[in-house]
């Protein structure tokens, strides 16, 4: 039986771990052929020989891609292009939240910058350069990865990461009302804390902050990538195809509720 993204070209960035493998292992069991990018390329080809086993051989291709660079972001989806024959999907996800991007009294300048440019400029890089295959095609499916804390402010100040996903989530408004009428849906996930080897890293070093950040989260508990790649699953598909320039939030209900049950 075919998948729900059946033969479907499928570009991921950040996709050796996290959210970004898991999902790029969903889009595997639904039929598409991936394209990942990522820095990590001993991972990266663990990766395809997995990805290969799910979807059956030659279904996966990896990509050393640095998301700041313009070069190299064209030439990850130059590679879907010519290795696969389109590019029907775009799940720009790649993002860093390093420890010295904290409250606006202690982040410096440069911390600022190196988050602006991995969290929002690369955003921008991959969907200029997936827009023009999308458009020729008249259909395509671009995923930008923002956050909750796009919606609302964060409990534990990260501030250039606040600022770089509400940049994702106003960038990907804009983009998915211009294009609506071209065939091309651009969509922004906005999940929750997801239990990622990132979130897990910052929060080992500081236990207090993770017990306030989970204590704002109705369920309970942190996300799991599994639970955010089914949403972009669902964002890829035709399921989803009356939804552009969405805020599509997978966040355990923190954005709906004013005080938490204890």
């Amino acid at each position: 039986m075919a998948g729900r993204i059946q033969d479907r070209v499928a570009v991921i960035t950040g996709g050796c771990s996290g959210i970004g493998l898991a999902t790029a292992r969903r889009f595997a069991e639904e039929g598409a052929r991936l394209v990942v990018g990522d820095v990590n390329d001993e991972a990266g080809g663990q990766v395809v020989e997995e990805l290969n086993r799910i979807g059956g051989s030659d279904v996966a291709t990896y990509v050393h891609v640095d998301v700041t660079s313009k070069d190299q972001v064209d030439a990850l989806f130059r590679t879907a292009k010519e290795t696969y024959g389109s590019v029907d999907i775009a799940f720009n996800n790649a993002g860093i939240s390093p420890p010295d991007d904290d409250s606006i009294l202690d982040t410096e300048l440069d911390a600022w910058r190196r988050v602006q440019e991995v969290n929002l400029t690369s955003v921008y890089l991959c969907c200029k350069a997936a827009l023009p295959y999308m458009l020729e095609q008249k259909r395509g499916s671009i995923i930008n990865t923002a956050s909750f804390v796009a919606v609302m402010g964060a409990a534990t100040s990260q501030i250039s990461y606040s600022a770089s996903k509400g940049g994702v989530l106003s960038m990907t408004r804009e983009l998915g009302v211009q294009f609506a009428r071209e065939g091309v849906r651009v969509n922004a996930l906005c999940p929750g804390p997801v239990n990622t080897p990132l979130l897990k890293e910052l929060f080992a070093k500081d236990a207090e902050r993770a017990a306030r950040r989970l204590v704002h989260v109705p369920m309970g508990r942190f996300g799991e990538p599994e639970e955010m790649a089914n949403a972009v699953l669902f964002l890829a598909s035709d399921e989803s195809s009356f939804m552009t320039a969405s805020t599509f939030l997978v966040d355990g209900g923190i954005s709906g509720a004013y005080v938490t049950p204890l």
